[in-house]
């Protein structure tokens, strides 16, 4: 199978079709719903992020309108992890506020070897994560073990000899 690509405005290869001709495929900022901004912020300083603390407070939202209070982590290459309430996420993007649900989709994190994923889910475990099991060796050649934030969020820990876990 073949794959068509063309030369974004990024100067990366761009593949035709699937809806990407129009649009660059890029990832900007993950936001996780949660219940308690503060605890969820504390959460994250423990797992090493740093963030400036909580911001927006100063656009107090009420039964209609989302609020702006919102902690945020500066990842590397720009990503930008971002930490909203529950219920003012659901105003913003005009969506029913529904039960907080996991595991349909889990956020991954590359690191450099087996150690560091057993190291990474005992500092998860210590901040107040819950593992979901051991980490183990899969199948298809990785090694790696999730976790579960305060909200229930999934977190996966991975080790992968064949790519690099470069910061």
């Amino acid at each position: 199978m073949r794959c068509d690509a063309r030369e974004g405005r990024s100067g990366r290869l761009v593949p035709r079709g699937y809806g990407w001709d129009e649009v660059e495929p890029r990832v900007h900022v993950i936001t996780l719903a949660v219940s308690d901004l503060e605890r969820a912020l504390d959460f994250y300083r423990r797992l090493g992020l740093e963030s400036p603390g909580v911001v927006g407070t100063e656009f107090a939202g009420d039964d209609a309108d989302p609020g702006g209070a919102a902690a945020m982590f500066q990842l590397p290459d720009g990503l930008v992890l971002s930490l909203y309430s529950r219920a003012d996420l659901a105003k913003d993007a005009s969506v029913p506020l529904g039960q907080p649900k996991t595991g349909e989709f889990s956020i991954g994190q590359l690191v450099a070897s087996k150690e560091e994923v057993d190291e990474m889910l005992e500092r998860a475990e210590a901040a107040g994560a819950t593992l979901t099991g051991r980490p183990h060796e899969r199948p298809w050649g990785i090694y790696s073990g999730y976790f579960q934030d305060l909200d229930g969020h999934l977190w996966e820990i991975i080790w992968n000899p064949r790519v690099s876990a470069a910061p």
